[in-house]
Formats: structure tokens, C-alpha cells, sequence
């Protein structure tokens, strides 16, 4: 299980991007990689079709899953989530700064 999922609130932790702060819009945990939006861009020279014309188009580029941290929604701080156990058993994560439950 990873500490990051889609939908999240992550900061960046190290890069040209460094403070910012965005959501996650894809996560890859074959590569261990994430997308969040509006950080990491890259330019893509793209050939014109018949629908679309074409030229240099500007996308997110996939980061490194270690390179950012969660932020958590109650108290707005990065952390390393904990992880719990439910009554009924279901894995859930815990701010560790704050001890809210992170859905």
C-alpha cells in the first residue's frame, strides 16, 4: 500500500518545482512514479493530424513517488502518514502531526 493516491494534496520535496503544492492525477506504482497537476512541465513538439494542427504543447511529466510528501487536509502540514488498523479491520492512514484520518 502506498502512502499516495489519487486525489491527494502533495508537496514537492526537491527539483525545479520545489514548495509546490498540487493535486495527483495519475499514479504509475510499477515505476513508482505520480502526475500531479500543474507541476512538471515539459514540452512536446506534436505533428498536426487531421483534428488537431499540431505544434509545441506543454504537459506534466511523471515524478518520482519519493519526491513528494502527502499534506495533510485537517492541519495543511507534509507528513509521513501512519498507517492504522479499523475495528473491522480496514487499513486507513493517520497524520502523524495531528492523529486525523487521512480518507
Amino acid at each position: 500500500m502506498f502512502n499516495i493516491k489519487k486525489k491527494d494534496k502533495v508537496v514537492v520535496l526537491s527539483g525545479k518545482d520545489k514548495g509546490k503544492q498540487g493535486e495527483v492525477l495519475d499514479i504509475f506504482p510499477d515505476k513508482a512514479r505520480v502526475i500531479v497537476s500543474k507541476i512538471n512541465f515539459v514540452k512536446r513538439h506534436t505533428k498536426p493530424t487531421q483534428r488537431d494542427p499540431g505544434g509545441i504543447r506543454e504537459k506534466e511529466a511523471p515524478l518520482a513517488m519519493s519526491k513528494v510528501m502527502l499534506v495533510c487536509p485537517k492541519c495543511g502540514q507534509s507528513s509521513r502518514p501512519r498507517f492504522d488498523r479499523l475495528s473491522d479491520g480496514k487499513k486507513i492512514r493517520v497524520c502523524r502531526k495531528c492523529g486525523e484520518m487521512i480518507v
